[in-house]
C-alpha cells in the first residue's frame, strides 16, 4: 500500500516508539528530526510563526533547503510536529508518576502548564485545534485529563464530555493569553494602554440607555482591573463552577 500524507507524519510523530527500519543503520545522519522540530520552535518563538520557513530552518541548521526535506516532507508536517513537541513539553504526570492527588489540584496543574505553554509559545494561538496532531503530546494530554476528571467519580460515559469541557475552557483562555503576547510584541503596547487610548469612547459615543445591564455593572465597580487581570478572574471564576458542577455529578445524587 502506497504511503499518504498522513502515514507519513504520523510516522514522524511516533519516531520514538517506532523508528523506521534501517534508522540505525549506515553512516550516522548530518540532522535529526528532533534537531528540525527544535529549530523551527525556537524561530517560531522569537520571530513568530510565519517566519518558521522550511527555507529559515534550514539556513538555521545550516544546511539546504533540499536536505531539510529528506527529514520533514514539509512546512505542514513539520507544524504539526512542532505543535505537538509543544504539546508535550509540558510534562503532564502519566500512568505510574505521581501527580497530585486530589483531582482538582490535577486539573489546576494542567492549566497552569497550559496557560505558561501558551506565554512562552504564543504562535500556538495561531493554529487550528480542530484537527489536532495524533502524537504523543496530545495524547499525554487527553490521557492526562481523562484520567484526571475519572477520578471525580464520574459515570464512565461523561468522563470524555467533561474531560473536553475542561480542556475547551482551559485552551480557550490559553489561546488568549498567546494572542497578548502576539499583539504586545506587534504593536509595543498593552491592552490597558490601547483602552486607555479609547477613553474618550465612554463619554463621546457610549449609551447608557441601550447598554443598562453594562452601565448597573460599571457603576458596581464589575469591570474593576485592568483587562488581563478581569480575563484572569473570568477564567479561575468558570474553571472553579465547572469544577464543582463535576465534583456534584461525581458525588452522585444525594
Amino acid at each position: 500500500m502506497a504511503e499518504n500524507d498522513a502515514d507519513r507524519v504520523l510516522a514522524l510523530l511516533w519516531r520514538h516508539r517506532n523508528p523506521p527500519p534501517g534508522a540505525r543503520t549506515g553512516r550516522r545522519p548530518r540532522l535529526s528530526v528532533d534537531a528540525v522540530v527544535a529549530a523551527g520552535v525556537a524561530i517560531a518563538d522569537a520571530e513568530g510563526l510565519e517566519a518558521a520557513s522550511m527555507a529559515k530552518v534550514a539556513a538555521r541548521l545550516g544546511v539546504g533547503t533540499m536536505t531539510l526535506y529528506t527529514y520533514v516532507p514539509s512546512r505542514t508536517e513539520l507544524l504539526e510536529l512542532m505543535v505537538d513537541h509543544v504539546l508535550g513539553s509540558r510534562d503532564l504526570p502519566g500512568p505510574g508518576d505521581s501527580p497530585p492527588s486530589d483531582w482538582r489540584d490535577r486539573i489546576h496543574l494542567y492549566a497552569q502548564r497550559t496557560l505558561d505553554m501558551y506565554r512562552a509559545h504564543p504562535w500556538l494561538s495561531r493554529i487550528s485545534t480542530v484537527r489536532p496532531p495524533l502524537g504523543p503530546g496530545t495524547f499525554a494530554e487527553r490521557e492526562f485529563v481523562l484520567s484526571t476528571v475519572a477520578g471525580a467519580g464520574l459515570p464512565i460515559g461523561r468522563v470524555n464530555e467533561a474531560a473536553l469541557a475542561v480542556t475547551m475552557l482551559v485552551t480557550s483562555a490559553a489561546r488568549q493569553e498567546g494572542e497578548n503576547v502576539l499583539l504586545r510584541r506587534a504593536s509595543g503596547q498593552s491592552n490597558d494602554s490601547w483602552w486607555a487610548e479609547r477613553s474618550g469612547f465612554w463619554e463621546d459615543w457610549f449609551d447608557e440607555e441601550q447598554h443598562p445591564t453594562m452601565t448597573r455593572v460599571w457603576h458596581a465597580d464589575g469591570f474593576g482591573g485592568g483587562t488581563e487581570e478581569q480575563a484572569a478572574a473570568a477564567f479561575t471564576y468558570g474553571l472553579r463552577l465547572l469544577l464543582e458542577g463535576i465534583a456534584r455529578e461525581g458525588a452522585g445524587p444525594p
